[in-house]
């Protein structure tokens, strides 16, 4: 383990506190590629201050693209023709690997993608093997992972490609991101298992559709789903990020463990963000979740029952589930989710290591996991790099004494004040 060890902070009573939550990672990494591909320049407001949005920062602006920053929080965007050679650092952003390279293949020359050495290791044959079916040139060594080189030549003709989405639905939206660009458009199909994170395509359709795109989608068949964007003219406008739920959701499960009460502020009432659905996770858990003028707040129970519930469309709030569910009074089964072995590290077996660690119960299945609670003690987290094993590690520190998480700067990566934000939520001073 890392020798950066954070000493959780511990808590004997109820958290009561208002959190204002930073903005969506994956509408803000969305909205700068469709603000790099727009007509006119444009400005996004709430903008993440992150790791995963300041890569994609640099990357669009190896790219060519203009990034004036305006404030901490809101950029100005001005497109350009886009140019190599570059090279872009992908970090670990699932985004940034999967959003860019169907748009380097529209610049004119050689765009190197790599990344950390976990990026290494997540899969992207489908987003290499979809951009040569659509006629780019792509060298990877023949290793379908990062490092690899999108050869440009300043047009791609698009066209029809059908791909195997069920790792990430990352593959396809990076698809359709770029796609008003193609000559062609696209048209996207997918064959195989069921499509995980669904809510994440349907968020970047309602963005293209917004910024002026012409797309259809055909879902009704999740194992054979298809997707169609018209080639044409688009401009995203000036735009505001919401702020990001999933990562909201860690500060709700302090409220839900300890059986206190967080608000988050201007919690949309309606949103494409898959996070938002755990108001209804945490009701079925016995909390009680109100969305009304002063944003959500949710209200942990006395007696918080487990839950047998598939996760695909909302996988990436698994760890920030089973957090709490280690204090359940009765065992939960968590489904659909054996996608998550492709994340940042294997969450699944990282989730029933460290509930192990820590004296629980947690066993893994094809397709997710079961805990079954047991009194927990002490112990380092490791957290692999992954910033929700390092928010899961938070949560339980609530409850458990003793918990220090390895690497908590991890979380920068998304919400790089989460040490801040969470240490002021414990001591109970408003506004986090």
């Amino acid at each position: 383990m890392s020798e950066q060890m954070w000493s959780a902070p511990c808590i004997d009573q109820p958290i009561h506190g208002t959190v204002v939550v930073p903005g969506s990672k994956s509408i803000s990494n969305r909205a700068l590629v469709l603000a790099a591909i727009s007509r006119e320049p444009c400005t996004i407001s709430n903008l993440l201050v992150a790791r995963d949005s300041a890569l994609m920062i640099g990357a669009l602006g190896a790219l060519g693209i203009g990034i004036d920053q305006l404030d901490r929080n809101s950029v100005r965007v001005t497109p350009h023709n886009l140019r190599g050679p570059a090279h872009i650092d992908c970090g670990l952003a699932g985004t940034l690997m999967r959003f860019l390279p169907p748009l380097a293949a529209t610049a004119d020359g050689d765009i190197e993608f790599d990344g950390d050495e976990g990026a290494r290791r997540r899969p992207m044959a489908t987003t290499i093997e979809s951009l040569r079916a659509l006629g780019v040139a792509v060298s990877d060594a023949g290793s379908a992972s990062l490092p690899f080189t999108v050869h440009g030549d300043g047009v791609v003709p698009g066209g029809s490609v059908e791909l195997d989405a069920s790792a990430s639905s990352q593959f396809v939206s990076g698809l359709l991101l770029s796609a008003p660009r193609f000559e062609n458009g696209i048209t996207v199909r997918h064959r195989g298992e069921s499509v995980p994170s669904l809510p994440h395509i349907e968020m970047t359709v309602a963005m293209l559709q917004e910024a002026g795109a012409e797309v259809r989608s055909d879902v009704e068949d999740p194992t054979n789903a298809r997707w169609t964007v018209r080639p044409g003219v688009i401009n995203l406008g000036d735009f505001v990020v919401e702020p990001d739920l999933s990562n909201a959701a860690a500060f709700l499960g302090a409220a839900m463990v300890t059986a206190g009460s967080v608000t988050v502020p201007t919690w949309p009432t309606k949103t494409t963000q898959a996070g938002d659905q755990i108001r209804d996770v945490f009701a079925e858990m016995g909390g009680s979740c109100v969305l009304d003028d002063a944003g959500l707040t949710v209200t942990g129970p006395e007696r918080m029952v487990g839950i047998d519930i598939d996760l695909r469309d909302i996988g990436e709030l698994t760890p920030t589930i089973a957090a709490v569910a280690v204090f359940a009074q009765t065992p939960s089964k968590l489904r659909g989710v054996a996608h998550l072995r492709g994340h940042e590290t294997d969450r699944l077996a990282a989730l029933v290591t460290e509930i192990n660690r820590l004296g629980g119960q947690a066993e893994e299945l094809a397709d997710g996991l079961t805990i079954t609670p047991r009194r927990l003690t002490g112990a380092s987290i490791a957290t692999y790099y992954d910033h929700r094993m390092a928010t899961f590690g938070a949560i339980v520190g609530l409850r458990v004494p003793g918990t220090t998480v390895e690497n908590l700067g991890t979380t920068a990566k998304t919400m790089p004040e989460f040490a801040q934000m969470w240490t002021v939520l414990v001591r109970g001073d408003d506004a986090a």
